[in-house]
């Protein structure tokens, strides 16, 4: 009874249904995510210049571990499936019409998040190097966008040998954005400038001083990232986690399938 229940077509129905109510669920909150994290970002002379000092308290990076077997090897090979990913994308209005879309286009950041949602929610359970979940482009003078790299994700719960198994972390750095606090309604205004309050350019990184102040706490916001930019030659740069001192990735990732708030 229960297998011909599985297989019939009530069942697929029944699931298909979950799953669009599911999906439904996530929009609505990666939406109200989004309005938050592009308040936080919306300082952009801040944004654009900075690199990651004003992150204290923010970001948890991963320890460098010691090298093993076949570590150079795996991370090569990483790389080497960058490069073929972001090989159609040179010219950005590809990866617009292949459906990555440009998170908060409008606000100068020091690179540009191009996400492609269907990458991301697969990221959380399969790593690919042929799928990141997103491509990494600079703002030409002209308006335009030069490819530069890409960024794969991993969920937030993930342990750090799950990432090593992907990326060693020997060679590569993964980072989560962590010590949230949303700032009440009506103090929006206290996640800029450089003495923010709220928000992950902010003075608060404990529960205790966000709740005194009225705020909502998350210890994590979303997943596990990592940026790799292919067409480095120097190691270090290829792995940078602030693109070579030029600003880090700016807390864009509201728009990251598979991240959560918790």
């Amino acid at each position: 009874m229960t297998a011909r229940w599985l297989r019939s077509p009530f069942f697929a129905a029944a699931m298909f249904c979950l799953l669009g109510t599911l999906l439904l669920i996530h929009s609505h909150r990666r939406a109200e995510r989004g309005r938050v994290i592009a308040a936080s970002m919306a300082d952009s002379a801040d944004v654009a210049n900075g690199g990651m000092a004003h992150m204290a308290g923010h970001m948890y990076m991963t320890a460098l571990r010691a090298p093993k077997a076949g570590d150079p090897q795996k991370a090569d090979a990483v790389v080497t499936g960058a490069k073929q990913a972001m090989a159609p994308y040179h010219d950005y209005r590809k990866a617009l019409a292949d459906g990555y879309t440009i998170f908060l286009p409008n606000v100068p950041q020091a690179q540009y998040h191009f996400t492609k949602r269907e990458y991301g929610f697969a990221a959380a359970f399969q790593f690919d190097p042929l799928k990141p979940t997103s491509l990494l482009y600079k703002k030409t003078a002209d308006g335009g966008y030069k490819l530069v790299g890409a960024m794969y994700t991993d969920r937030m719960r993930a342990n750090e040998d799950e990432l090593d198994e992907r990326i060693p972390l020997s060679i590569a750095r993964w980072h989560q954005h962590i010590n949230f606090c949303k700032a009440p309604k009506g103090q929006e205004a206290a996640y800029f400038g450089s003495d923010a309050k709220f928000g992950l350019r902010g003075s608060i990184i404990t529960e205790e001083a966000c709740n005194a102040a009225g705020g909502e706490f998350h210890p994590h916001l979303f997943g596990w990232m990592v940026h790799v930019y292919p067409y480095e030659t120097d190691s270090r740069k290829i792995w940078s986690v602030d693109d070579d001192d030029q600003g880090h990735d700016n807390m864009d990732h509201s728009a990251m399938p598979g991240m959560q708030m918790n």
